[in-house]
């Protein structure tokens, strides 16, 4: 069956095209969209996902700015910080880079984003707007995730899915996403008792747990989707490369569609990211232009 492999590059192309011709849109109407960067401490292990982001950003026309704090900073500080930003009417989103050192609270952080701005859909308003469907402005791993089964073509409406990992990041919003679009949804993390007696039977599995080669062949029904959330760094025959949660070549045997690791989900999660700062920008921009017309009423 393996001829089906789901590379992320044509899917967030298509996405980027349109966020490029948003972007335009928006910069000739006085609303150049801006997305700021937060590291905190001198972090390599984000530079190479912040050199992404600059990247992509500057392609399709939004402006990309990194701001760096120094690994004693406190938490205080970072809050004041995001406050002024809030306040900006420069800055479209903000979006804060992990690891950050253990003083430091990530999700008190991301509560401290003002909605409008929160282009990672992390702030608790984003991720209980999924819950009423309104998912606009979703965690961009999920979101990219969802798209990556959408680009297969499959029905989403009672198609059965298996999500095994459920992390607040990605497990737990790809199930309300896909509950949205009218799939039917079982969650599996490791309390589970028998994983593959509930993958065996799914038409399309995520995964995303953080374990090299979890998923095997035998643990996929033929045709299935499976996108594969993971990224893990192993040392084989003496030489480091990156793997997913899936066993790619296994699995590639019997499922209808894989996404490789690297080159699946990674290139749509930095497109959603674009397209979630002109999704903040145009909100911030709607709120604007009702209090404008509110006020000239006055």
């Amino acid at each position: 069956m393996g001829d089906r492999d789901l590379r992320g590059k044509p899917i967030a192309d298509k996405i980027l095209n349109k966020v490029e011709t948003d972007a335009k849109n928006l910069a000739e109407l006085g609303w150049k969209p801006k997305l700021v960067s937060m590291t905190v401490g001198n972090v390599e292990a984000v530079d190479v996902y912040v050199r992404n982001q600059r990247r992509t950003a500057e392609k399709v026309g939004i402006g990309f700015e990194e701001r760096n704090f120094s690994g004693d900073v406190s938490q205080e500080e970072l809050r004041v910080a995001i406050a002024v930003m809030n306040v900006d009417p420069q800055v479209s989103g903000i979006i804060i880079q992990r690891p950050v050192p253990a003083q430091i609270s990530v999700k008190a952080l991301q509560a401290a984003i003002h909605p409008f701005k929160d282009v990672e859909g992390m702030h608790p308003t984003s991720i209980g707007n999924i819950v009423y469907n309104e998912v606009d402005l979703a965690p961009c791993t999920a979101a990219a995730s969802v798209e990556m089964l959408k680009a297969t073509g499959l029905e989403l409406e009672g198609l059965e899915v298996v999500i095994i990992g459920h992390s607040e990041i990605v497990g737990k919003p790809i199930a309300f996403l896909l509950m949205a679009e009218g799939a039917t949804v079982t969650v599996c993390h490791h309390m589970t008792r028998n994983v593959p007696l509930h993958s065996r039977r799914a038409d399309a599995i995520f995964v995303a747990v953080g374990k090299a080669r979890l998923i095997t062949g035998d643990m996929i029904k033929p045709g299935a989707a499976v996108i594969d959330i993971g990224i893990n760094s192993i040392v084989e025959d003496g030489v480091e490369k990156l793997v997913g949660d899936v066993d790619y070549d296994s699995v590639s045997e019997v499922a209808g569609w894989v996404t490789p690791v690297p080159g699946g989900v990674g290139p749509v999660t930095v497109s959603v990211l674009m397209r979630n700062t002109i999704v903040a920008l145009r909100r911030q921009k709607a709120a604007y232009d009702k209090e404008f017309s509110q006020v000239s009423a006055d």
